[in-house]
């Protein structure tokens, strides 16, 4: 590709991924779509990650692999592979995933047939561990709305897997966005704020393989998913659909909606907070629980 910017960027997160990485990088370099670069950003894992990566990288230019001194917690791991692309599109990739040879070409199709889109992902079906089906997931975010406050709701409304995350998106849009925050339920915080820019596009073919195992993020407890998220801290705090619920209020604030769209849409959410009011309150008694026995367990001054 010489110093050419690539058309499409590949940003693949992973920390100690090395059960499942070399067929993920192999279903990803037998796309038919082949001008792309492929950022691997490794998040200082400790098993054979390191070498598999280095060993693809060596053979293929396309293939830039970045190791973090440390982890930096998995959010700030997807961020920074956004932040070290180059392409005018841009897609997330998951060290356990796989990719239909047909995938990438068809989500640039897609997007250049419709510049009213910002995102364009295929339809996924659920693998185990040995890569054998378990079933198609219908994510029913074919959202071409022309009305952005509809988008908005169907989007939460049909939000289970986040699989649209892994579409391939204009990365324009994205830099519109603030990334992923440390916190659970941050990524659906961000497909909020995309579709408030675009249009969501399906393809209806399944071409996204999506593994579920043991030791996936989505098979994860929710204390092992908060010390993903902040690994250098003790004892992570929760209150993530308080910090999910504000922000989604700020993605509508920072939109270029209009006032009128932005008091509806806030209204929506203070509704949703009204529905989800037991959660909501729970989270704060545990929060406070935390900080009294934080206190309790700290050492009195001498």
């Amino acid at each position: 590709m010489g110093n050419a910017r690539p058309r499409v960027s590949i940003g693949l997160p992973v920390y100690n991924g090395e059960r499942y990485l070399r067929v993920a990088l192999d279903s990803l370099l037998s796309q038919t779509f082949g001008a792309f670069e492929l950022v691997i950003c490794d998040n200082a894992s400790s098993d054979g990650t390191a070498e598999i990566a280095r060993s693809f990288a060596a053979r293929d230019r396309r293939i830039r692999y970045v190791r973090n001194d440390r982890n930096i917690g998995s959010a700030r791991n997807f961020n920074r592979a956004f932040e070290l692309s180059q392409g005018a599109y841009f897609r997330w990739f998951s060290a356990d995933d796989v990719s239909a040879s047909e995938s990438l070409a068809r989500c640039v199709e897609a997007l250049d047939a419709e510049p009213a889109a910002v995102l364009a992902y295929p339809r996924t079906r659920l693998i185990d561990e040995h890569g054998q089906a378990i079933r198609d997931y219908d994510d029913r975010l074919h959202l071409t709305m022309a009305d952005p406050c509809e988008r908005f709701q169907e989007l939460l409304t049909r939000l289970g897997y986040t699989n649209a995350v892994y579409g391939l998106m204009r990365a324009d849009a994205v830099r519109r966005t603030t990334l992923f925050g440390p916190y659970v339920g941050s990524d659906e915080v961000f497909q909020a704020a995309l579709v408030l820019q675009g249009a969501f596009l399906e393809i209806p073919e399944v071409l996204f393989f999506r593994r579920l195992h043991a030791d996936a993020s989505s098979s994860m407890t929710r204390a092992d998913r908060l010390k993903s998220y902040s690994p250098d801290r003790a004892r992570p705090t929760e209150m993530s659909r308080w910090k999910r619920l504000l922000g989604l209020s700020r993605v509508v604030e920072r939109s270029a909606l209009g006032r009128a769209q932005k008091v509806r849409l806030q209204t929506y959410l203070a509704r949703t907070a009204v529905w989800d009011r037991g959660a909501l309150a729970r989270e704060v008694v545990a929060a406070m629980r935390d900080a009294v026995g934080g206190l309790l367990r700290s050492p009195s001054p001498r």
